[in-house]
């Protein structure tokens, strides 16, 4: 049976990740890319869809971890009744060649040892066909896919798993080596596993120090920082939005996704969390990547792309896997790569201003693309959409997505650039005033005063707590000193937000699922814009209050069963948690920072 979600580590080398539990079984890993079918499916399934578990055989060893300092190289102590150990586990820094090294150090007396590896290609339906080469290799090959593991450790097949039995004493040292390859190639080269630890260690040193400080919660943001990092394919630039599959948002439920994917929507807030804390590079690679995928015909534009800008995204299910404690399906691919989401448009045109504002330079066709967007979206604001939810019901004239449409044409016309035409800008100026007007008749509830989820409806949802960190209205305005109030009344649970409410039947699924973190960061962005600092603070240290042991977050929280919801480690939360932390530090919205125009400040003091 797999972990709780919370009991789980990332490994990572920017090219694909894996989680291992606090017992030392390794439960999901796909290689060569976060993408590619899983080789340890465990997670989804049990140890005969595949893990690698290495642990002292005692069964009442105890252990304790923690990340080697700004990495994400996992150290695990056990203690047994006869000694001390380490266990050291990093994806290595070695080129094209992917894999997982994994040095088991003695530490005092004698510890006994258990590695059991069981491969299973193709999402833990492929049984691969395992031997030992001559030079103590040992190969597990089925289609395209070939895994090598060497250690000096003795592997004996035992049903269907590779194990091995051994002890460590103080100064022993029994390294396993595993790499991915393609079947039709040699094997992999062998990596020195000290030189390679080495490497990886100097590598995230000299990534996580550039980190710039974020007051008294530096720690908790360069953390999620490195998670960020971890979770970006370097080859392309690229950031996925979770390393998982189809991790629940409910246990038992079936709202479960495949988050292997680049958001176009997450530009906005990656950027800002990039700038703030001086990654300028990463930042730029990221902007590199949005321009790539979303280049051609703008009314192709997709909310989400592969790795390498992929279009293709379709959805279908696993059925040989029962899902994590059962919640079913297991997806991989994901449909709403191809809905039609209104906001995204003002989410890049933002994000394009932000990067503009805070010197991250934009490729030359930058102002032909914007261009572009904006006259397709003059023809199509007025389309109701699937919106920031993705919801798999009716489309519906959501608010965010039109507040989106009108940043996008209020943030063009704003921007001060040579060479811009001013028919453009006096255009686009106008489209921005009709939206607004547009909102302001159909998108505030005549009885409460605030924006609701949507026209004609008196819903509310939590993306509205992004409609306030724009300058749509002024902070102190009622309407927006309503929406806030609204949302602390009906979608607040035990204190963290919910982003709506599940059984209106909205996005076309059974109801129930967890709190949603990111919701909660933005309230607390709110909180800080509206001048309400000890409720920030106090919502921001109860939210990084949910984190594991390593500082790592799920996209929700259940409450109820106090644990850790959907997919993990979760890109968007740990995004959220880094631009509440500035937020804090610096006495502004970091979220406000990215839609807010050049010139304009968020007030202070404003109180609802």
């Amino acid at each position: 049976m797999a972990s709780r979600i919370e009991d789980y580590a990332m490994l990572g080398n920017c090219r694909s990740a894996a989680l291992v539990a606090r017992n030392g079984s390794i439960d999901w890993l796909c290689l060569p890319r976060f993408d590619s079918a899983a080789c340890f499916a465990a997670l989804l399934g049990d140890e005969n869809n595949g893990r690698w578990a290495l642990a002292p055989a005692d069964p009442d060893a105890t252990c304790t971890r923690q990340y080697i300092d700004g990495s994400l190289v996992l150290e695990t102590e056990w203690t047994t009744a006869t000694g001390k150990a380490r266990v050291v586990d990093f994806m290595p820094f070695a080129g094209e060649q992917v894999g997982i090294t994994r040095i088991v150090e003695g530490i005092s007396g004698r510890v006994d040892f258990e590695s059991r590896l069981t491969v299973r290609f193709d999402y833990g339906n492929t049984l691969p066909w395992v031997t030992s080469r001559d030079d103590g290799t040992l190969s597990a090959v089925a289609g395209p896919d070939m895994m090598v593991l060497r250690t000096a450790v003795e592997m004996e097949g035992e049903g269907m798993e590779s194990v091995g039995r051994f002890s460590v004493g103080p100064g022993d040292s029994a390294p396993f080596v595993m790499a991915w390859g393609p079947s039709h190639l040699p094997v992999p080269e062998p990596l020195d596993p000290k030189r390679a630890l080495d490497d990886s260690l100097a590598y995230w040193e000299a990534w996580s120090n550039r980190c710039n400080d974020s007051g008294e919660w530096s720690d908790i943001v360069r953390r999620s920082l490195i998670v960020l990092k971890g979770l970006s394919y370097e080859p392309t630039g690229g950031i996925v939005a979770a390393p998982t599959t189809s991790l629940p948002e409910q246990f038992g439920g079936e709202r479960n996704w495949d988050y292997r994917f680049c958001w176009a929507r997450d530009a906005t807030f990656v950027l800002s969390a990039l700038v703030n804390a001086g990654y300028h590079d990463e930042a730029s690679a990221w902007r590199d990547w949005v321009r790539r995928a979303v280049a051609g015909s703008p009314g192709q534009l997709q909310v989400m792309y592969g790795l390498a800008g992929e279009r293709r995204l379709e959805e279908y299910e696993l059925p040989w896997l029962k899902g994590y404690e059962g919640a079913r399906p297991v997806r991989v691919g994901n449909a709403a790569s191809s809905q039609f989401q209104l906001d995204i448009f003002g989410e890049l045109i933002g994000a394009f201003s932000h990067a503009m504002k805070h010197g991250v330079v934009l490729h030359p066709e930058a102002d032909n693309v914007q261009a572009v967007f904006l006259d397709h979206l003059a023809d199509i604001w007025r389309h109701p959409d699937e919106g920031i939810w993705e919801i798999r019901g009716e489309p519906r004239h959501f608010v965010h997505s039109k507040v989106m449409a009108w940043l996008a044409f209020a943030r063009a016309a704003e921007q001060k650039r040579e060479g811009l035409d001013p028919h453009y800008v006096r255009r686009w100026r106008s489209i921005a005033d009709e939206i607004k007007a547009d909102i302001l008749a159909k998108g505030v509830d005549p009885v409460r005063g605030c924006f609701t989820q949507s026209y004609g409806s008196t819903e509310l949802d939590a993306s509205l707590l992004l409609v306030t960190l724009t300058d749509f209205l002024p902070p102190d305005d009622p309407r927006i000193v309503a929406t806030v109030r609204a949302i602390e009344e009906d979608l607040l649970v035990a204190g963290f937000v919910r982003r709506y409410d599940t059984r209106s039947g909205v996005d076309g699924l059974p109801p129930g699922e967890g709190e949603f973190l990111p919701c909660s960061f933005w309230l607390v962005e709110n909180y800080v814009m509206l001048g309400r600092m000890d409720e920030a603070r106090a919502l921001f240290e109860r939210l990084i209050g949910l984190t594991n042991d390593l500082g790592l977050l799920a996209e929700e929280y259940d409450p109820r069963t106090k644990r850790l919801l959907g997919n993990f480690p979760q890109a968007f939360s740990h995004v959220a948690l880094v631009n509440a932390a500035f937020s804090l530090a610096h006495g502004y919205s970091a979220t406000a920072d990215i839609h807010a125009t050049p010139e304009s400040t968020v007030p202070q003091g404003v109180r609802a």
